[in-house]
């Protein structure tokens, strides 16, 4: 009887720490996403306002050179293949209109990110960083300015 509790035990322990090599041999495959949104901040409401994302892939390896004291030969990788043409392309409001800032376009905005941001959640997508960015109205003439908002998510596969 002893015999048989002390077998019995150690085939249960085999395929205990059999499941947890298994476990650990397994590196779930994650993929990442950006989504980023610009929003104009040149008065007058005349700038524009967009959330983008890709809809296609780009191996950044098929961009990269690396370079060597022996060999520091420009990237000659082309622009063109580079650009994405399949992407998605949702209106957002700018925060300026003829009478100055305008509260509502931001909270509208807000709005319209939010409810993206609910729906990546919603497809197993996990946000992992937001990097925020400005380049404003540098003085007289320039009238030029953006908020740019990019949100990395990942997923494991």
């Amino acid at each position: 009887m002893k015999k048989n509790l002390l077998i019995i035990g150690l085939l249960i322990a085999g395929f205990i720490s059999f499941s947890f090599v298994q476990e650990e041999d397994t590196i779930p495959e994650v993929e990442y996403k950006v989504i980023t949104s610009i929003e104009s901040i040149v008065s007058n409401g005349l700038g524009r306002s967009r959330l983008i994302s890709s809809n296609i892939d780009r191996n950044y390896e098929d961009f990269t050179s690396g370079q060597t004291e022996e060999d520091n030969s420009r990237n000659k990788s082309k622009r063109g293949d580079i650009r994405v043409k399949d992407f998605e392309e949702t209106k957002l409001l700018n925060f300026y209109n003829i009478g100055g800032i305008r509260f509502q376009n931001i909270v509208a905005n807000d709005a319209v990110v939010s409810s993206k941001l609910t729906s990546m959640a919603k497809e197993g997508w996990e946000l992992m960083f937001i990097n925020s960015a400005v380049e404003s109205d540098s003085g007289k003439g320039d009238g030029q300015g953006i908020f740019v908002t990019r949100y990395t998510f990942k997923r494991v596969k």
